[in-house]
């Protein structure tokens, strides 16, 4: 390591490996699906530890219906019965905001099918050959690990923060922002942050959004036996995913220079589909849920817009669709895209600090997922990028895993990062 200062050192020799790996095993062992009671669980706790670190802590319970019922709601998929937010903040003055805000997710995706898994209990937490397995390794309790490891390592260095640390968790994430969008109204702010979702080494300055749609395609019913009789609705969609296909091939026919490394950044996925209640019958009702892949700087009401005439378009080419309709509905997360000003200098500290604990560049690049970055830097008009451990490519898959040495490294580049926009001395 190089360029490093003794606050800086005495910082980095505070972080303590096997902690870090044991507290991502225990994080790991809390299965806080979205929405889930284990999902506050996480939040207590880790208010519970920065209060123990001598932070500074805002944990407040939400207001479900004020935030439903505000004009810039970001949706939700999952039920939810409570949420909880917590800010944690540690040196600088009692004036202003934090220097640098580390911001993480508590919330996980449901395992789907187990059998699928490499470890049967995917809240095992296992460690194998220099991975650790389990839902959430990459997506993102790794991440939230090492915000924890920064600032714990803050709090025990004896170090002098001139300027203000802030630490953020945050719920609700995988289905729209629901606790990113509460912390925002809460009034909570900084000068730059970081999201430590996984980046494979790169920093992500830009990401595209993802908006939610279900579509209602009307059939006829009829006997099996008698298929001529109705009209099948799966029979009916099929046109309507030949149009969402060829929408996406069009939306994606350029993109932005950051999307270099990307095959497809605003892709067009049918997730889910539900036809028929019984296999003799000609279905009547055909349901489909997807998401659309909204370009960066596309406002939402554009991207939708585009989605609902691509389906008029082939409605009024279909003898059948033209008197019945495709429902459009938009529901569940609602994520717009979100980029950090490219000729930001926040983009050059960030860098600056993995080169001087990793001894490497870093690429720039662009996510073809929605995530809190541009609530952060939208309502809070907080400069935001995300740098943290693991692939995505493992997020929300049965695979999920995150490398030790991977999750031990981007903690040190934070943690020096931490150091020294918030003027770190001893």
């Amino acid at each position: 390591m190089a360029e490093l200062s003794t606050a800086e050192m005495r910082v980095l020799e505070c972080i303590d490996d096997e902690a870090l790996v044991g507290d991502l095993v225990e994080l790991i062992r809390v299965p806080s699906v979205t929405g889930s009671d284990a999902e506050s669980d996480l939040q207590h706790r880790g208010a519970d530890t920065l209060r123990e670190l001598g932070f500074e802590v805002d944990t407040w319970k939400f207001d479900l219906d004020e935030l439903f019922a505000h004009p810039d709601f970001p949706g939700i998929e999952a039920e939810r019965r409570e949420g909880y937010g917590v800010v944690g903040t540690l040196g600088g003055s009692t004036v202003g905001n934090p220097a640098l805000v580390l911001q993480g997710h508590v919330d996980v995706v449901p395992t789907g099918d187990l059998d699928k898994w490499i470890d049967r209990d995917p809240w095992s937490g296992a460690v194998r050959g220099g991975l650790l397995l389990g839902r959430g390794a990459c997506d993102m309790k790794a991440g939230v690990a090492a915000n924890m490891a920064v600032a714990r390592a803050l709090a025990v260095s004896g170090v002098i923060l001139e300027r203000g640390f802030g630490l953020h968790s945050v719920v609700s994430e995988e289905d729209g922002g629901l606790g990113a969008f509460a912390t925002m109204l809460r009034g909570h702010r900084a000068e730059a942050a970081v999201l430590s979702e996984p980046t494979s080494g790169r920093l992500v300055v830009a990401n595209a959004g993802a908006l939610t749609f279900e579509l209602r395609v009307a059939g006829r019913a009829a006997h099996g036996s008698m298929r001529l009789e109705g009209q099948s609705a799966f029979d009916a969609f099929l046109p309507v995913h030949a149009a969402l296909l060829e929408l996406e091939r069009e939306r994606n026919a350029e993109s932005d220079p950051l999307f270099s490394t990307t095959s497809l950044p605003y892709p067009i996925s049918v997730g889910t589909v539900r036809a028929g209640d019984w296999a003799s019958s000609v279905p009547d009702l055909l349901i489909a849920q997807g998401r659309l892949g909204v370009r960066l700087d596309e406002a939402p009401a554009d991207a939708r817009a585009a989605l609902e005439t691509a389906i008029a378009r082939v409605s009024l080419n279909d003898p059948w669709l033209r008197d019945h309709p495709v429902e459009v509905d938009w529901r569940g997360g609602q994520f717009a895209s979100g980029r950090i000003d490219g000729a930001h200098p926040f983009i050059d500290e960030v860098a600056a600090a993995i080169s001087a604990v990793e001894g490497r560049e870093t690429e720039r690049a662009a996510a073809p997922y929605g995530s809190d970055l541009r609530l952060y830097a939208g309502i809070g008009g907080i400069p935001t990028l995300h740098y943290g451990p693991g692939d995505v490519r493992f997020a929300h898959a049965p695979r999920e895993q995150v490398e030790i040495e991977e999750l031990l490294r981007v903690t040190r580049s934070l943690a020096v990062l931490a150091a020294r926009t918030c003027g770190a001395h001893l």
